[in-house]
């Protein structure tokens, strides 16, 4: 499995994170077409927030950030919130 974690901070972070918070059907709807996806998780923290997505392969991950970045432009675009830190890798241990 492989994992990407989104760190998102900044002036307009706790912005965006209100407005994923408000259309979290249809962010759950967007990323649930992914293929292979595992999970994912939104956290939200004092400066923003982090997600994280866990899906079967690195196309999967790949592909959550191409859907992630096109919805953020679709539909927060106007937020203007700064580009998120990536990282990512292959998955040691995951509990559920």
């Amino acid at each position: 499995m492989h994992a990407v974690v989104r760190t998102y901070s900044g002036p307009k972070a706790k912005q965006l994170f209100d407005l994923l918070q408000e259309r979290k059907s249809d962010v759950e709807k967007t990323l649930r077409a992914v293929p292979g996806l595992v999970s994912y998780t939104m956290v939200r923290n004092g400066d923003g927030g982090v997600t994280v997505t866990v899906c079967n392969d690195k196309k999967g991950t790949d592909e959550s950030l191409r859907v992630a970045k096109e919805w953020i432009s679709a539909n927060a675009g106007s937020i203007d919130a700064s580009a998120p830190i990536v990282t990512e890798g292959t998955v040691v241990v995951q509990i559920q």
